[in-house]
């Protein structure tokens, strides 16, 4: 099963973007919430799927690469859930090690 992103919701500093399967069917969503006079940046993810999980983390992790290079600035902090348990990303791991 492949999982794509589906906007939702898009504006300057957040975004709600759902996870939809190749058959259009929700499976999940992330959010991102900039707070630019505090410097940080929030990302909440769910996924119900389980046997996807990898697939989530490739596409979830090039996206907020990409908006971490666009605000270098905002410090970033995460919780990404699949199946009710908490997925980390290779980037917080290294992060949390310097």
């Amino acid at each position: 099963m492949q999982i794509y992103f589906s906007p939702e919701f898009i504006k300057e500093d957040s975004q709600v973007l759902n996870i939809v399967t190749d058959d259009n069917k929700p499976v999940g969503y992330l959010a991102f919430l900039m707070e630019k006079e505090k410097k940080k940046m929030y990302v909440y993810g769910l996924l119900q799927e389980e046997g996807v999980c990898e697939d989530f983390k490739d596409l979830v992790k090039p996206y907020l690469d990409g908006l971490s290079k666009l605000k270098p600035e905002l410090e970033v902090y995460s919780y990404l859930s699949v199946g009710g348990k908490k997925v980390e990303l290779e980037a917080e791991s290294k992060k949390k090690e310097e």
